[in-house]
């Protein structure tokens, strides 16, 4: 299967953001990007039924007309790490309705976008963290980082953690550089770059128009189309 699991160096990076503009360029493109996010957290309640925001926006931006059970197989309410969440309300985390969710996904389109849940190390059911799903899944490595200071270390430390588990890192994307980027801003992604032997495939300005929760997606696509390293990226899924 072809795709990329997208994970962050934190919760908060903007995977969500930038995996949907992905989805979106590549649905542009013609390559039929599917969508998921195995699990999701912080989930509203709706009637009987919990809506997962990031799964949404997604599925919109991706322009695909799946079940959000299959989009999102596992949702719950406490915004916490799913594991957790889990255990504090009483439920279960169905592992096997990931996998499930993820092969007809990755049989009904061309490429597969799967955003994780926070970092590489959240736990997703007892000591099952999200990198485990990740060598199940069997996708490349994306990691979205932010600009800001300590950003070096967050990013060296999520690659590294990805190539102990025997996982291929095909890049890095730097999310929500400022219009007058500071010292640090300016130099990190070039500093990670050099340390790591990691492609940087972009470095994507902040929006401020984006807000995942409430579904707009303001000039995110765009900025994608322009700034992401899409020949490195279309060359991966194309592998």
């Amino acid at each position: 299967m072809r795709g990329f699991f997208i994970t962050g160096t934190d919760t908060g990076v903007g995977k969500t953001a930038v995996t949907g503009a992905m989805a979106h360029v590549l649905r542009r493109r013609g390559l039929d990007p599917g969508v998921m996010k195995p699990a999701a957290t912080g989930c509203i309640r709706r009637g009987a039924e919990l809506v997962a925001a990031d799964a949404l926006f997604l599925a919109r931006m991706a322009g695909v007309d799946d079940a959000l059970d299959l989009i999102c197989p596992c949702r719950l309410e406490l915004p916490l790490a799913p594991a957790v969440a889990a255990q504090l309300s009483g439920e279960r985390v169905d592992l096997s309705k990931m996998e499930e969710a993820f092969r007809l996904l990755g049989s009904r389109h061309r490429v597969m976008l799967v955003e994780g849940v926070g970092g590489l190390m959240v736990p997703l059911s007892g000591a099952f963290l999200v990198e485990d799903l990740a060598v199940r899944f069997n996708l490349p490595l994306l990691v979205v980082a932010r600009p800001d200071l300590g950003t070096i270390n967050h990013t060296l430390l999520t690659i590294s953690r990805a190539r102990q588990r025997g996982l291929s890192v095909a890049g890095v994307v730097v999310n929500g550089l400022p219009g007058e980027p500071d010292a640090a801003q300016r130099t990190s992604p070039l500093v990670i770059g050099s340390l790591s032997g990691v492609k940087i495939l972009g470095v994507i300005p902040r929006d401020g128009e984006v807000d995942v929760e409430a579904g707009r997606p303001g000039n995110l696509a765009a900025l994608a189309g322009e700034h992401l390293d899409w020949p490195a990226l279309l060359a991966e899924l194309e592998g």
